[in-house]
Order: structure tokens, then sequence, then C-alpha cells
């Protein structure tokens, strides 16, 4: 059965099957940044907007997002301009294996876009369905405040108190043995 979505902003057609989960056909259509953890909509890895709600991908009908708009944690950012959510879970050392993260990113867009200061319970709260066996969830919760300051014009710096390095100071560091430029 075809159904339309517009996905990340890019209106399309796809092929569902009878069954098939809305994560199967997104990542059939390449969408690889929602993760299947269980395949059951548990876990918290496949989680997505649909029309701007916050969902697992993985336990709902694709047929029942005919018509829907769907987000990624993709569509947050790029490389080069990553979401502030994005850049805090970089700058906060929360990304480990990374499976879990699209998930948690998507879940704390939602919490800080309803709630712009919450306090670390409520982000510890709103994380508890996303299931992650690597991070001990303390640096996604230390991730999820420091970008609820960004947002709010409160800029901090890097968590392990460096500043960030302009691309001046990189040349000149990768030149130094430490950088990488000597053969010692």
């Amino acid at each position: 059965m075809d159904i339309e979505l517009t996905i990340n902003g890019e209106r399309t057609i796809v092929e569902a099957g009878s069954g098939d989960d809305l994560a199967t056909v997104l990542r059939q259509r390449g969408y690889i940044d929602v993760k299947c953890g269980c395949d059951g909509g548990t876990c918290g890895a496949s989680k997505v907007f649909v029309d701007g709600d916050v969902r697992m991908a993985c336990g709902m009908e694709a047929t029942d997002a005919d018509g829907s708009e769907i987000q990624t944690v993709a569509a947050l950012g790029t490389q080069a301009d990553l979401h502030p959510v994005q850049q805090a879970f970089v700058d906060n050392f929360a990304v480990q294996c990374g499976f879990c993260i699209p998930g948690m990113v998507i879940e704390a867009v939602a919490l800080l876009d309803s709630n712009p200061d919450p306090t670390e319970r409520e982000v510890r709260e709103a994380l508890d369905d996303n299931v992650c066996r690597c991070t001990g969830y303390q640096k996604p919760v230390e991730a999820v405040l420091d970008a609820a300051q960004r947002m709010q014009g409160e800029q901090s710096v890097a968590a392990d108190g460096g500043h960030p390095v302009t691309v001046a100071q990189h040349r000149d560091e990768s030149t130094s043995c430490c950088g990488g430029g000597c053969d010692e």
C-alpha cells in the first residue's frame, strides 16, 4: 500500500507492507538515524516526531502515519550546525555507542520545547523510557540541562571546562607533536 509522508521536510510516497511499522519503512528509505532496538515500541531508540508529537516509530503502524509529517533527529541540525541539544550531547560526552541517542535527543527537544528550564528530576523523567546500556544516564541528563541553558542564551563551555578551538589555533597545534605533525 502506498502512503504519503513528509519526512524531514520532503514530501514522498512510500510503500508500506501490511504490518510494517514506521521505523521499518523509514529505514528502508535510508533514514538510518531511526534506530530499532526492541521492535516493539518500548526502548525509545526509534523516537521521531509525528505531526509534532514524540512517537516510537517501531511501535507505530506505518499506515497510521499516512499523511503525516515525520521529523527524525537528522532534521534537527547539520554536522556543521548542530541543534543545541545535539551539541550539548557531544560537548558533555553523552554519546557512547550512540544507539539510543537519537531517541534521547528527540525526547530532550520535546521536553525543552514544553519546559525550557527543567529540573534534573524532570529531565530524568523525560528520558526514563529511553533504554541505555552505556551511559548510566548521568551524562545525557547533564547534556539536557546544559542544552536548556544554551537555548536560554546562557552559553556554557565544553564539559571539560575547555574552550572551543578556533581554526587558527587548530592549525598551530597540528604542527606540534601532540597535534600529530611530529614523527617522534
